[in-house]
């Protein structure tokens, strides 16, 4: 890490985030990486369980592909599962997106997300309220989640189970005054506990793409050109066939990665041609 590329943002400071200022305890200075420019668009936090189903990831990639290419900035956390699904699906986009750490600014948490972490820095910002050299321990994490809730004037919640500290950052945004959103989930899985509670209890429904552009207040990218299936897609496409699977089938009989298979069912349901059910397998439309 190019410690050269650390800046530390005062409060008072033109460039820290106004957002921020809303919270009881503001994080005074905040470590950066990256473009604070990025701050300055529509940002919508997406959050979830770091151990989601094939369904939640495919629904954070779909959602956080669709809010990037409408001009949107992803905030989320950089953990494992739903947070790093949702920065990927930026990336791939070629867009920037917001990793708020609880580790220090120069520290990638999980390990595993080294490189992740260099992306996020190059193309976007990485944000934390702890210096150089700050290792993961007891209480960071529910620290670093009031900055996401912050951030975000939206917070998706994808997949979260009862004890998720994606709960956490909806609690957060909710005290903020900031809208929570949820997507709903079969009732007997453990990722959908959460998210289904929310619900309940009044959370806005995510039921559709076009749900979370709409809270957003961004229309979706057309597609204005006819459609070409890349090489990658065209197997998935073909394997369907008429049949509902799972993407692990999916990705099984396309002799693909399951990364490069979620790409694929991406971006084949942006096009409207194939769909997800709530069983987590996908057909086509």
């Amino acid at each position: 890490m190019n410690s050269a590329r650390i800046r530390a943002v005062a409060a008072t400071a033109p460039e820290f985030p106004g957002s921020l200022k809303d919270l009881e305890h503001v994080p005074d200075p905040i470590f950066t990486i990256g473009d604070l420019e990025v701050l300055q668009k529509p940002l919508v936090s997406i959050v979830g369980t770091r151990d989601p189903t094939a369904y939640g990831l495919r629904t954070a990639r779909l959602l956080a592909t669709a809010l990037v290419r409408a001009g949107v900035v992803v905030v989320s956390g950089m953990a494992r599962g739903i947070d790093a699904a949702a920065h990927r699906a930026a990336l791939e986009n070629e867009a920037p997106t917001i990793a708020v750490l609880g580790t220090g600014i120069d520290v990638p948490y999980p390990v595993g997300h080294t490189e992740l972490h260099r992306a996020i820095g190059e193309t976007g910002l990485i944000i934390s309220e702890n210096g150089s050299g700050t290792r993961a321990h007891r209480g960071v994490f529910p620290k670093r989640n009031r900055i996401i809730a912050a951030l975000g004037k939206i917070t998706i919640v994808v997949e979260a189970g009862h004890k998720s500290g994606a709960l956490i950052t909806a609690r957060q945004a909710l005290e903020l005054g900031r809208t929570v959103a949820a997507v709903p989930g079969p009732i007997d899985s453990l990722q959908s506990d959460g998210t289904n509670l929310l619900l309940r209890d009044g959370a806005t429904v995510i039921a559709t793409v076009a749900d979370a552009l709409t809270l957003a207040g961004v229309q979706q990218v057309s597609q204005t050109e006819p459609i070409h299936l890349s090489e990658v897609d065209s197997r998935v496409w073909s394997v369907l066939g008429g049949e509902s699977l799972s993407v692990d089938s999916i990705a099984s009989r396309a002799r693909l990665s399951t990364r490069e298979c979620l790409a694929a069912v991406t971006s084949l349901e942006l096009s409207g041609m194939i769909e997800s059910l709530t069983s987590g397998e996908i057909r086509r439309r």
